[in-house]
This record gives structure tokens, sequence and C-alpha cells, in this order.
């Protein structure tokens, strides 16, 4: 299958730069790194990105208008620009929310928007259940909630999509494991041989790919970045999803109530294969203040053309109206 079209030019806004940046007072041995885009008089807006383990790009920036948003992006601790000697020690959900809290009393922000994408977005679920009286509302894509069954489509059962890119992944398992990529995975990367571990983060990187693209044909690394860079993203991946992401049996969904009505968009890709689409529908369910989108034709890549068009829509929108009672049908400047 041909890979999805890159987001065109005029479908985002223009590259930026950051007006201020840097680090959170050092914490439990992490610094932890941020920058602020945009307007500092326009409305916040706090960027969570995926992973665990990735990290902020200057392409993110551009989901934001420069002219009316205060767009704050922060790499989560043991990502990106983030620095720590032990990146796995005192790295759970509850520390990144933590996290998150201080960086709006350092920014002296009384509330703000929480963007998110993936694992992101079960983050700012997570944040804003801890903290809703300091979201103003949530823009969240291809929602990950953390459950035992997301987790066990992404191993095993998405396997009937693209059962030759996950033969790839499993052909690194002992047959006997075949079953139980889920468990037998992570686990090695935290607790397994050091060559083993790589060769499984390089085949987990490739098997994320095929998904992505929604093709088996791709790079066997993660986008030309080191040997080390590759362990040490998907090292820390492990770490979140063998804890189930430290959520609750119901996932990021868990105390749902305590959003109450708070404003919430969502987006998701019909042919999203990285994180269900059942998850967008199940959030959807359980929040009253929300209203889903799905986004035919796309799938997990927020820069597909349909995808990146619906996100920066959704922005905007949150900018102006501050909810989504009316969303697609009010008109929105053009940027």
């Amino acid at each position: 299958m041909r890979a999805m079209p890159d987001a065109t030019p005029d479908t985002l806004f223009a590259p930026i730069e950051p007006f201020t940046q840097g680090f959170l007072a050092e914490q439990d041995g992490h610094a932890v790194f941020f920058e602020q885009c945009g307007n500092p008089d326009g409305v916040p807006m706090v960027f969570l990105h995926g992973g665990p383990g990735s990290g902020c790009m200057p392409r993110h920036r551009q989901f934001f208008d420069p002219r009316s948003t205060h767009a704050i992006l922060w790499d989560q601790r043991g990502c990106g620009r983030s620095r720590s000697e032990h990146p796995l020690a005192h790295n759970t959900t509850a520390h990144l929310v933590a996290d998150m809290e201080r960086l709006r009393i350092t920014l002296g922000l009384e509330a703000w928007w929480v963007v998110g994408g993936s694992w992101g977005a079960g983050l700012a679920l997570a944040y804003a259940r801890a903290h809703p009286q300091r979201c103003l509302g949530l823009v969240l894509r291809g929602v990950f909630l953390g459950r035992a069954a997301d987790i066990e489509w992404f191993f095993q059962d998405a396997a009937q999509l693209l059962p030759d890119a996950w033969w790839t992944l499993a052909s690194h398992v002992p047959p006997a494991h075949h079953g139980d990529l889920a468990r037998y995975v992570p686990h090695q990367l935290l607790h397994g041989e050091a060559a083993h571990a790589l060769s499984l983060a390089k085949a987990w990187s490739a098997w994320e790919g095929a998904l992505t693209e929604r093709r088996a044909s791709v790079p066997a690394s993660s986008g030309g970045a080191s040997d080390a860079a590759v362990l040490t993203k998907y090292r820390l991946q492990s770490h979140y999803l063998a804890a189930h992401c430290f959520f609750p049996p119901q996932g990021a969904l868990a105390d749902s109530a305590a959003l109450g009505d708070m404003p919430v968009a969502l987006l998701h890709g019909r042919l999203d294969w990285i994180c269900r689409p059942q998850s967008a529908w199940d959030v959807q369910q359980a929040l009253p203040g929300s209203c889903l989108r799905w986004i035919d034709q796309a799938g997990h890549s927020p820069y597909e053309p349909s995808m990146a068009a619906a996100l920066v829509s959704a922005i905007a929108h949150a900018v102006e109206y501050g909810h989504f009672r009316h969303w697609g049908r009010a008109p929105l400047a053009a940027h």
C-alpha cells in the first residue's frame, strides 16, 4: 500500500521560533524542557507530545496560530531535550501531571487549553481529571487510553491488518511468546540482554511505522536515529506500557465524571491502526461536553492533510469560541 501524503504547506502555519525556552527547576533528578511560541498575550495552550518516549518537534508549533495563541510545548521526563541521568526513575503519569502543574504555575497562567495526540491525549485526560479547574478545555487527536485491550491491540490484534509486517516483529520473539507480545516485548526491553533489546526496539519501530503508514514496507529504524536513541525511546515506552501507563483498569477514562461538561474536541482517523477508533468513541460516550469528528481516510499521523487541517481547525475553534457546540459550522478566520 502506498504511504499517505504529508500535510501540504498551506495546511499548517509557517515555521516559527520560540520567544523563550528553558527548564523547570530540577526535581527528582529530572530537568524538564519547555518552550513558548506565538503571542504571549494570546490564548494559552499547552501541547502534549505522544509516545511515551518521543518529544516535541519544531513542526508541532505549526498547528497553532502565532497571532492568537500562546503555545507552550514541553518534553516529558526522559524525552527530547529534557535531561536526566536515570530517565525511568521517578517517571510515572502522576509525575508528568505534576510537571504540568509546575509549568503552569511557573508561567503564571490561571488556566490553559490542553492539546494532545496519541499518548498525549491520554495524558491530557489524566491532567484534566486531576486539575479540572485549570483546564479551559481539551483538543485530543488519536486518543490512547492505556487500557489492557488498547495495548493488546497494538502488539497482537492489529496483526490481522498487516500480517507480513507483524511477522517481521514476531520473528524477533521466541515462538512460545508469539501470543504474548504485549508482555514479552516491554519486559525484554526493560530487563533483557542489550543486543536482544536493541533488535526488539528496532522491530517495534518498524511495526509502528507500518501501522502508521498503513503499509508493510517501512524503514527498519526510527528515522535515522542512533541505536542509543531508539533503545532509550522504546525502553521508556516499555516502562509505561508494562504498567498500563500507571492508570487504573479503566485507563485514562477513570473517574471521568471529574471533567463535568468540560469542552472536549475529539479527532480520530477512521483508519487509525495504532490507536483504535473505539477509544475515541468511548471518550465521547463518557464525556457530555465532548464532540467527536471522524476523519475519513486518515490514520494515526497528525500530518496527513485531512487530519492536520482538522487539528488546526479544532484549535482555532477553541480559541475563537471556547466550546464545540457548533464546531465545523461557525466560520473561522482564514490563516
